[in-house]
């Protein structure tokens, strides 16, 4: 994750309405929509049922939530958040950027991460950055992306979990493709791209379909 700090020349945002995930209404609104138009996802709900919203902070915390959690275990992750929160009060960008890099790596951060948040945070400063769920999901990934450190995955997983866009999909994410690979009987895990091509029949509710194959996922390891 190299790349000076630095506010990235962000799209300005249009704001249309957009379909979010707020309350399992919308899930169940969403489940009934994906039963007709996938077989596969209509055999998975059977299975799991309707699986429950996901939401964390929207927000500087929320991205900052997501970003300390990028390819560690779910209790690192939740361990490292815990302590970048107290170390971090209040929790939002001029805070961190006023903060010494020798706090921020007391809480566990790594030094790429740090680099991140920083990053993150001078987008929201300069104002490069929009944080409403209004703005279309391809201008909020964009403007995600142009942030030093921000991948695919982040900035997927920000726009399903924190602003919780029914559309918002993580073909990067490794449980997902496993998912797929063992809902679709296929003889190998899809790549990103792959799963990206094959969620195409699932919009405008790759979201919903997302937390489906999670429960399957879910349930599948612990039988």
């Amino acid at each position: 994750m190299k790349g000076e700090l630095r506010s990235p020349k962000a799209k300005t945002p249009r704001v249309v309405a957009v379909r979010l995930i707020t309350t399992p209404a919308d899930v169940r609104v969403g489940t009934r929509a994906l039963r007709k138009l996938c077989p596969t996802i209509k055999r998975v709900h059977d299975l799991v049922g309707d699986p429950a919203p996901r939401r964390h902070s929207p927000g500087f915390a929320g991205l900052a939530r997501v970003v300390v959690g990028q390819q560690l275990s779910e209790a690192s992750a939740r361990a490292i958040w815990s302590r970048t929160e107290v170390a971090v009060d209040p929790f939002d960008a001029a805070t961190l950027l006023a903060m010494d890099i020798a706090a921020l790596r007391t809480a566990g951060l790594s030094q790429g991460k740090i680099r991140t948040l920083r990053a993150a945070a001078e987008a929201v400063v300069s104002g490069g950055l929009s944080f409403d769920a209004r703005v279309p999901l391809d201008d909020l990934r964009a403007n995600l992306l142009a942030i030093s450190g921000i991948g695919p995955w982040t900035a997927d997983i920000y726009t399903l979990f924190c602003l919780g866009h029914a559309d918002g999909f993580a073909a990067g994410d490794l449980a997902l493709q496993v998912a797929v690979q063992r809902a679709f009987a296929l003889a190998e895990r899809p790549s990103a791209v792959e799963l990206e091509a094959l969620a195409e029949r699932w919009r405008p509710w790759r979201g919903v379909a997302a937390l489906l194959l999670w429960s399957f996922y879910a349930k599948r390891n612990r039988g």
